[in-house]
């Protein structure tokens, strides 16, 4: 199967980062033709007994419900809200999470509502404990400096939850410190090399804040292009990876940059190695497994591509 008709958009103004990409998401799905349903009955099989998606050992788990979540919409296939919220109600107000199943509580919740009476407060009181003291946001209570995905699942969550983020600047002069001399963004202060992920949350981030980006920024990105298509994950990587290529595509939307012909042809023939008939995407090409995670991924990639 040939993954894609031809579309195009980068979603800007005021929509939140899960709306941009389920937006993008769902160009995506459509892409897929007739291969959506098996996209349906995949999804239809990561949901456990007791609501939630399911990780890749089998068990049920509030990060990839998530995704779920997110590939259900993107397929504009009914929630199966009531299991959703049994499930989320055995997390009560957050206490005990770490700070990406804060995050993916909030998120979850933002979506199959209503948000339980004073739920918002408790988790963002709570993900304010990983604020870092330079203003960003890490995984870590209480450590000395952020990074670019903490500050990420951070924004998100405030807007899940519809609350602007405490202090935005401070994100911004935080992200300024794990710039690198290449031209891109890590993850740790003081890399010399940037890489694909972090610097992709870093656009993205900037972008939602309507914060300028060096033009430079988009060149780097490009050059994480694989020959046989994909992005790596940082310039020595040995291969693409979809995580990747799925971030740096829609870094590059988010800076209105084109991806060249060439290699738009042949991200859409990467993806292609990637899929599966049972109905999901690998996450490269060692990857045997097939997860909820990777899937919204591919959706993502493909409605970039479009």
């Amino acid at each position: 199967m040939r993954l894609g008709a031809r579309l195009g958009g980068c979603y800007t103004g005021c929509v939140s980062l899960r709306i941009q990409m389920l937006q993008v998401a769902r160009r995506g799905a459509l892409a897929l033709g007739e291969s959506a349903e098996l996209v349906r009955v995949f999804l239809r099989s990561q949901l456990g007994p007791r609501g939630g998606g399911l990780d890749r050992s089998g068990g049920e788990d509030l990060y990839y419900t998530i995704f779920t979540i997110a590939c259900l919409n993107a397929l504009d296939e009914p929630l199966p809200v009531e299991r959703l919220r049994k499930f989320l109600r055995t997390f009560g107000n957050g206490e005990g999470l770490d700070f990406v199943h804060l995050g993916a509580l909030a998120r979850c919740w933002s979506v199959v509502g209503p948000v339980p009476v004073g739920l918002t407060d408790s988790l963002l009181g709570r993900l304010e404990t990983f604020r870092s003291e330079d203003g960003a946001y890490d995984g870590e209570a209480g450590a000395a400096d952020g990074n670019a995905y903490g500050c990420f699942v951070a924004l998100g969550a405030y807007q899940d939850l519809g609350r602007e983020v405490p202090d935005p600047l401070r994100l911004v002069q935080a992200l300024k410190f794990l710039e690198t001399p290449d031209g891109a963004w890590s993850n740790a202060r003081g890399l010399q090399a940037g890489s694909t992920n972090a610097t992709a949350a870093a656009v993205t981030l900037l972008h939602q804040l309507e914060m300028p980006v060096a033009p430079q920024v988009a060149d780097w990105i490009l050059r994480q292009i694989h020959p046989g298509g994909g992005f790596l994950a940082m310039p020595m990587a040995p291969i693409p990876d979809l995580l990747s290529t799925a971030t740096a595509l829609h870094a590059l939307s988010c800076l209105d940059v084109t991806l060249p012909a060439s290699a738009r042809e042949a991200t859409l023939d990467f993806l292609d190695t990637l899929w599966s008939a049972e109905g999901g995407f690998h996450g490269h090409w060692a990857d045997d497994f097939l997860d909820v995670e990777y899937t919204f991924y591919g959706l993502l990639a493909l409605g970039h591509l479009q």
